[in-house]
C-alpha cells in the first residue's frame, strides 16, 4: 500500500524547505496491531526519507528520520501493514507534541492515542 499521496509528498517536501524545523505534522502513520506511531513533518529530496516524531511503543518518543519504503514493507504481529490516519489533524507543532510526551507521569505519553 502506498502510504503517501502525491499531494502529501508535495506538502512534506515544501515544509522541509522552510527555515524552521518546528513544523506542524502533516501525516500520521501507525501500526493497527502494535503501538508504533509516526507523525511526519518533512520529506527529503530523495522522496523516501521522512522526518518527524517517532514512537515505536517502547517507552520513549524521539525525533528522527524514517524510510517510507521500509514502512510500506513493515507488518505488525498480526500481519497488518502500517496505515495512514486519513483523518489526522493537529494544530500543535512537533516541538509542542514532543514536550507533551515528556511531561506525563513517568516521563512518557504514547502518541498512539
Amino acid at each position: 500500500m502506498k502510504l503517501l499521496t502525491k499531494d502529501l509528498c508535495a506538502k512534506l517536501s515544501a515544509q522541509a524547505k522552510q527555515p524552521s524545523h518546528d513544523h506542524i505534522p502533516i501525516v500520521k502513520l501507525f501500526t493497527p496491531d502494535a503501538q508504533a506511531t509516526w507523525l511526519l513533518t518533512e520529506l527529503a529530496d530523495d522522496g523516501d526519507t521522512a522526518f518527524g516524531l517517532c514512537d515505536l511503543g517502547h517507552g520513549y518518543v524521539e525525533l528522527g528520520s524514517v524510510s517510507i519504503s521500509e514502512l510500506e514493507s513493515v507488518t505488525g504481529p498480526m500481519g497488518l501493514p502500517v496505515e495512514r490516519d486519513r483523518y489526522f489533524q493537529t494544530t500543535q507543532t512537533i516541538g509542542e507534541l514532543l514536550k507533551e510526551t515528556q511531561t506525563e507521569p513517568f516521563g512518557y505519553r504514547s502518541l498512539a492515542a
